[in-house]
C-alpha cells in the first residue's frame, strides 16, 4: 500500500505542512528546526508515498554520538492514520537504527498525546522519566526508551 524511499530536499515544503497538521502550534516544529533535524549527518528521513505518489507521512531518526537511536518526529497525514503506517515507519526506522550499531532508542512525546503514548506503549516502548515544560514551556514530556534485539 506504501512505499518507504529517502527523503529528497524537494519533499521539505510537503513534510513541514503535514508535520503542522499533525501537532498544535508550539509542538510542531518550525522550519528552520525541521531542516536542522533532516540535514543533521547523523539523521535519516523516510518518505512513505502511496501508489499515486501522494507522501502520506515520514519519519526522522538519528543516532546519537552516545550510539543510541533516537525518533525525532513520526507523522501520517489523518487520511492514512490506522492504516498501519505508522508502525511501519517506526519498525523499519528502528531496524535502519538497529544496522548503525543502535541497542536502544529514545524518543519524547506530549504527556497530553494519549494516542501517541498507546502507540509507543503497543510497540515496546516505556516511560522513563518526565521533562517539564518541555513543549511551548508549558507542556510537559515523556522521555521513553526501547531495547532493540542484538
Amino acid at each position: 500500500m506504501f512505499a518507504l524511499r529517502d527523503y529528497r530536499p524537494e519533499d521539505f515544503d510537503e513534510l513541514w505542512r503535514i508535520d503542522q497538521s499533525c501537532f498544535e502550534p508550539g509542538i510542531a516544529y518550525t522550519r528552520f528546526e525541521l531542516m536542522a533535524y533532516i540535514r543533521s549527518r547523523s539523521a535519516f528521513t523516510l518518505v512513505a508515498e502511496t501508489k499515486d505518489l501522494r507522501i502520506a507521512g515520514f519519519v526522522v531518526a538519528q543516532r546519537r554520538s552516545n550510539g543510541s537511536g533516537h525518533i525525532i518526529t513520526i507523522d501520517v497525514r489523518e487520511a492514512f492514520r490506522r492504516s498501519g503506517l505508522g508502525s511501519t515507519l517506526l519498525g523499519r526506522a528502528e531496524a535502519m537504527l538497529a544496522e548503525r550499531g543502535s541497542r536502544g532508542v529514545v524518543l519524547e512525546t506530549a504527556v497530553s498525546n494519549v494516542s501517541a503514548l498507546t502507540f509507543y506503549k503497543r510497540h515496546g516502548y516505556e516511560v522513563v522519566k518526565t521533562i517539564p515544560r518541555y513543549y511551548k514551556d508549558s507542556v510537559d514530556a515523556l522521555v521513553m526508551v526501547k531495547k532493540l534485539p542484538l
